[in-house]
């Protein structure tokens, strides 16, 4: 595992994603927008064809995958992509049309991803998008979700996962209170990816928590500063990629952290 920060961007080739600005209309609108990914620098780019968001509905096959395969394949001539599903199937059409990651939010794929000799994200997630929001519970969160991903992690690696980050789940079956804890213990969830030789991939662009904090709860297009502090605070400790629907202060953000200390201080 690269020892390097990296960026994913996101692709959504959905109606209903939570950020609005983030959605694409068409394949083509899709593919644009990964392409300007690619060109402002992103090391990831990470499609999805079904909304994972609380309260989201789900996406037949067929439908996902008509909505992602021509994406994958055009910009996966370009860099890196990844495949944002659930789906078994999905997953292995959109391999064989480029993809070379699988972002699993249900982390239940890692057989698939052994199999097909690909990269793998474990993600935490307590119950599904429908259910998820609905009074999440936890009597100790950091220990639970690190317990949870040492075993997806053994799991993985048993099936043949070569390429494996863990992601301890922002925001998925969480409360805002759930998600600070767990970012404040950031450096753990990066101690557990070490030790599986994997690397820790955090997501909190733009989403709920971030708006909470406010005095007000602040709508959705007002969370950039909150993203990019708490993807700062992340990859400072120990993070090695974040997933950011804000491509161009996350790439700086990324170069800034890569740069010798000498050249930063000077």
């Amino acid at each position: 595992m690269t020892s390097s920060v990296q960026v994913m961007g996101i692709v959504n080739v959905t109606p209903d994603s939570f950020f609005p600005d983030a959605r694409t209309e068409s394949i083509a609108d899709a593919i644009a927008r990964g392409q300007e990914l690619f060109d402002v620098g992103v090391d990831v780019v990470d499609v999805g064809g079904e909304s994972t968001r609380p309260g989201a509905d789900d996406v037949a096959a067929d439908e996902e995958c008509d909505r992602i395969l021509d994406v994958i394949a055009t910009l996966s001539a370009r860099g890196e992509v990844s495949v944002d599903t659930q789906k078994a199937i999905v997953a292995r059409r959109a391999v064989d049309a480029g993809a070379t990651i699988i972002n699993d939010v249900s982390c239940s794929l890692a057989a698939v991803a052994g199999e097909l000799g690909v990269g793998y994200v474990a993600m935490h997630r307590q119950g599904d998008s429908r259910t998820m929001q609905i009074a999440p519970h936890y009597d100790d969160v950091v220990a639970e979700v690190l317990t949870f991903l040492d075993e997806a992690a053994r799991s993985a690696r048993a099936v043949g996962v070569e390429r494996l980050w863990l992601d301890p789940g922002i925001g998925f079956g969480k409360t805002s209170e759930h998600n600070l804890t767990l970012l404040a213990h950031t450096d753990r969830f990066a101690a557990l990816a070490t030790e599986h030789g994997a690397g820790l991939l955090i997501g909190t662009s733009r989403k709920r928590f971030l708006g909470e904090l406010a005095p007000e709860s602040l709508p959705v297009q007002e969370r950039l500063e909150g993203s990019v502090a708490t993807a700062a605070w992340a990859l400072a400790r120990g993070a090695s990629m974040v997933r950011v629907h804000d491509v161009g202060v996350a790439v700086q953000l990324r170069d800034l952290l890569q740069r010798p200390v000498e050249e930063v201080t000077a």
